[in-house]
């Protein structure tokens, strides 16, 4: 049986901090496309996160429009992470 090839595909987030606003998807892409979000995010020092049953879904979001409801939860959590590791989130501090 022939191993079924990966597509690359890779999603950017956006996200303002101002209140009742939710991420945005800022570029979405395979292939090359993909690639050249990967190169820039990496250049820009920009975390990248590698989920792929989220990013099947965030995918399918136009870009410009915000994520839809249900995706908030976890795409909070990774914001979380992304925050903690980077050293900017502070359990128990309000921003």
């Amino acid at each position: 049986m022939a191993k079924k090839k990966r597509i690359e595909q890779a999603v950017a987030l956006h996200y303002d901090h101002d209140p009742g606003s939710a991420p945005k998807v800022l570029a979405s892409g395979q292939g090359k496309l993909a690639q050249k979000i990967i190169a820039a995010a990496e250049s820009a020092g920009v975390d990248i996160v590698q989920d792929p049953d989220l990013l099947e879904v965030l995918g399918k979001v136009p870009v410009g429009e915000e994520i839809p409801p249900e995706l908030f939860q976890a795409v909070a959590e990774i914001l979380a992470f992304i925050y903690r590791v980077n050293g900017s989130y502070e359990v128990g501090k309000n921003s």
